[in-house]
């Protein structure tokens, strides 16, 4: 795993060809049992760091289509999984989290609106914002939404990253793609 713009953040990625960019999952390290966010398949040096790291007590799943390894994962290492209450039913999870729900303390919930899913995640831990997929980095030190042919509101998606700008935003770590490590709030207002 690689190490983020802090150390207890971790990433690991898959590259895919299909769309010519990274899928990556995140481990959040922490005492009271770490948590994984969208993670993607693991290979072998992945699987063995996250299980030096102690493995994982949480995973939360941003959106249905980033449901990757989370099944999979949660019955190898125990652990429980966080989802979109607007998404109940539509996979299995053991919480279900909406606006303002912190599942694992320091860990705020946002709900999105106008994306491909209903009531997508948004992630806050401090100054960090984690996005699974309206939120994404085409280029590196920008950030972009999905397509417009993706979004079932475009409108209701911009109005959902303005609501999450606010000069605290220093880093906006994206499910796809590239990150943004720096100037988070500037980048993300560019898209709003």
């Amino acid at each position: 795993m690689k190490q983020t713009h802090r150390p207890d953040i971790l990433t690991w990625s898959i590259f895919d060809t299909t769309r010519n960019l990274d899928f990556n999952g995140y481990v959040w390290t922490r005492a009271a049992g770490n948590v994984l966010i969208d993670p993607v398949p693991l290979g072998e040096h992945d699987r063995a760091h996250l299980d030096q790291l102690g493995g994982a007590a949480f995973i939360v799943v941003t959106n249905s289509d980033h449901t990757r390894q989370a099944a999979e994962l949660a019955e190898a290492l125990g652990a429980r999984i966080i989802g979109p209450e607007a998404e109940r039913g539509v996979f299995e999870a053991d919480i279900w989290v909406g606006e303002s729900d912190e599942p694992v303390p320091g860990l705020c919930v946002h709900t999105l609106d106008g994306s491909k899913t209903p009531g997508e995640l948004a992630l806050r831990l401090e100054e960090t914002l984690i996005f699974g997929d309206l939120v994404r980095g085409h280029v590196g030190g920008r950030l972009n939404l999905l397509p417009p042919q993706k979004l079932s509101d475009p409108v209701r998606a911009r109005s959902s990253i303005r609501r999450l700008v606010s000069p605290g935003v220093e880093a906006v770590l994206v499910g796809d793609g590239w990150s943004v490590f720096r100037d988070g709030a500037a980048r993300l207002a560019e898209i709003a």
